[in-house]
């Protein structure tokens, strides 16, 4: 299992909710929703500060388009790196529209290559090639071999799911929620089950 592995299919929402007045609030659905790790370069959780060093990403920039701010749809859970370089950048992939892993791959030795242009200008945005990048990659990989061949618990909290999965049955979106059967499918209720593996 590596942990720079994009889906190979577009990212089927499973959650819709509605209604918040702040962008902020969207947080611990799209925390479930993309399974807490970055969708552009796949930094989890785990490999940090938790949840602070993520933020909720805007696909269509708010300065490009206010009325899509509070659009579930447009909102996806970004590390704070990758939030900061897009900025306002325009015309950056959806990762509902497209399978990411039609895009770019990264390769065993941590270094990421384009399988198109749209993946070419997806690296080039958020700098996913730069020497910092790729030597992170590098490192986290090496450490995630050294704990599976050697140290189950460090592997498990690597690349486990955070102790903090958030209580989606407990939130009441202000407008609704147009999937709520989503809920039942979330990583706490599937951990509440007994449903849902070490890692991932």
């Amino acid at each position: 299992m590596t942990p720079f592995a994009y889906l190979d299919r577009p990212h089927s929402r499973r959650h819709g909710p509605k209604g918040y007045a702040r962008y902020d609030r969207y947080r611990p659905w799209l925390r479930d929703e993309f399974s807490f790790r970055c969708v552009y370069c796949l930094t989890r959780e785990r490999w940090g500060k938790g949840p602070y060093g993520f933020a909720v990403d805007h696909l269509i920039p708010q300065a490009t388009d206010p009325s899509r701010a509070l659009d579930y749809d447009n909102l996806v859970y970004a590390c704070s790196t990758c939030n900061v370089l897009k900025k306002d950048v325009e015309d950056t992939p959806d990762p509902c529209q497209v399978a990411f892993s039609d895009l770019v791959k990264v390769t065993p030795d941590g270094n990421i290559e384009a399988l198109e242009d749209t993946g070419r200008f997806l690296i080039d945005v958020l700098r996913l090639d730069n020497d910092e990048n790729t030597e992170y990659r590098r490192l986290v990989l090496e450490i995630i071999r050294l704990a599976a061949s050697c140290d189950r618990d460090l592997y498990v909290r690597l690349m486990g799911f955070p102790d903090d999965l958030p209580d989606l049955s407990s939130k009441r979106p202000p407008g609704g929620n147009s999937q709520p059967g989503g809920i039942r499918n979330s990583f706490l209720a599937r951990r509440q089950k007994g449903d849902l593996d070490e890692t991932y």
